[in-house]
């Protein structure tokens, strides 16, 4: 990400001739500045208020999901920018939370499988350089159960992080992987069951 993604895009308009952002631009072309102006500033006050909420969890989840804080910075931010960029799609406010998990899962696992492509198709027989995950989640590295659940089918450990660590439901957690309710039991079971065999080793 720039700079220039890192700075959410919140601010209020200083006045009517101040630029608008992207999503002001849009609605003044049909002619509705004054609505463009309400529309572009309950955005921003709406995302900022979830980012202060939720920035901190979001990103806990993310680095349990791709085992890297730096990347699971990047993640949310994202899922940030990109909810602030569609709030005036967002069919139901209410619901921007759920959303944005949703948005963090898909993200991560979008990072996961760039990095599998990128490990498959490295050079062979060149020295082991320092993992950038050592240093950035090392206390995370140092836990058994966070070692445990990084040997984990994607889509087990998916269940399991959003259950047992982000707390969510059943429907929540079916919404956030965009799978069914039975989907969400069937991979949690299994995945409780690997992880209890793979604890039973280090005790």
């Amino acid at each position: 990400m720039t700079e220039a993604d890192q700075k959410m895009p919140f601010r209020k308009p200083d006045d009517e001739g101040a630029r608008p952002t992207d999503v002001t631009e849009t609605l003044v072309a049909r002619g509705t500045a004054a609505a463009a102006v309400a529309v572009t500033w309950d955005a921003d006050q709406a995302v900022t208020a979830l980012y202060s909420a939720n920035y901190r969890s979001l990103v806990r989840l993310a680095a349990m999901l791709v085992r890297d804080s730096g990347t699971a910075e990047e993640v949310v931010q994202d899922a940030f920018v990109a909810m602030h960029g569609g709030w005036r799609r967002l069919r139901d406010p209410d619901k921007a939370l759920s959303y944005l998990r949703q948005s963090v899962v898909n993200r991560s696992r979008s990072v996961l499988r760039h990095r599998a492509v990128v490990e498959k198709y490295a050079p062979k027989g060149l020295p082991d350089a320092p993992s950038a995950e050592a240093g950035a989640i090392g206390e995370l590295e140092r836990s058994a159960v966070i070692d445990a659940l990084s040997g984990l089918p994607a889509r087990q450990r998916e269940a399991l992080v959003l259950r047992y660590y982000a707390d969510l439901s059943e429907a929540e957690i079916a919404h956030a992987m965009g799978i069914s309710r039975g989907a969400v039991k069937s991979h949690t079971a299994r995945g409780m069951t690997a992880l209890r065999n793979v604890l039973e080793q280090f005790s």
